[in-house]
């Protein structure tokens, strides 16, 4: 009995083998697409992030104080005999302003160190003419930022930066440096920074006490043991919402 199925060659698939062949190689072109396109923008990406880079380096080479950050707005500003300056580098300038209060100004700037603090300090605190300064800086220092550097050197800045303060009638409130920790499954921590940040903190405090300095104590505010809390930082550097909320209660006690 004569089949009515035209002959084909089957390989018990249920398609020609030509039909399977096509989809192969069209399944095959689809996937080597797709690694291509991922590849595109991991190096976009990648090129992104070298661009920023050079250009925070080459703004660090025209600008290294930083001076031209919030020259133009300082300018603009009214005088307000209750302002209060904060003072410092990233953790400082990522400050929810939703956490602080009007009479609260943020002068912090990206991963500077205490070096480049003091040479923004006259015209981002003295010409503003504030109540108080807040200081919080020197983890940047430890990291290397600005070269080498030890507990002496942001001493030295620390200290200079206090004197020009009480020199303009200005009162200054010292934080201490905030805890890091390779809690977010990044391997960034240089294992020396924890006891070095505990290093800086000590003198921070004893030089607090002995000049009669307010001092604000963030670390123990966000630390469990020698790192940061898990649950009060965004990536192991900087807090969370949940993190600063924690720092303005010390910050309203100060005032």
């Amino acid at each position: 009995m004569l089949s009515s199925t035209p002959e084909c060659d089957y390989d018990g698939s249920g398609y020609p083998e030509e039909v399977r062949a096509f989809a192969v190689h069209r399944i095959a072109a689809i996937f080597a697409l797709a690694g291509c396109a991922a590849a595109q923008q991991d190096a976009q990406k990648a090129n992104a992030e070298l661009e920023e880079q050079v250009f925070a380096q080459r703004r660090l080479l025209n600008d290294w104080g930083g001076l031209v950050y919030y020259g133009s707005e300082n300018t603009e500003l009214k005088p307000d005999p209750d302002r209060v300056v904060l003072l410092g580098d990233e953790v400082t300038e990522n400050w929810p302003s939703a956490l602080l209060g009007k009479r609260f100004l943020n002068r912090g700037i990206e991963h500077q160190t205490t070096g480049q603090m003091l040479v923004r300090f006259r015209q981002d605190v003295v010409s503003l003419k504030p109540k108080a300064v807040v200081i919080q800086g020197g983890r940047n220092d430890l990291a290397g930022y600005g070269g080498p550097a030890t507990t002496g050197t942001i001493a030295d800045n620390v200290m200079s930066m206090v004197d020009i303060a009480r020199a303009n009638g200005i009162r200054v409130v010292v934080t201490s440096l905030i805890p890091v920790c390779d809690c977010r499954g990044k391997a960034q921590i240089n294992r020396q920074l924890p006891g070095k940040i505990l290093g800086v903190n000590e003198w921070l405090k004893d030089y607090a006490a002995r000049e009669k300095l307010t001092y604000i104590d963030w670390y123990s505010a966000l630390a469990q043991g020698r790192a940061f809390r898990a649950d009060l930082t965004a990536d192991g550097l900087l807090p969370n919402g949940a993190g600063y909320r924690a720092m303005a209660k010390s910050l309203a006690d100060a005032f």
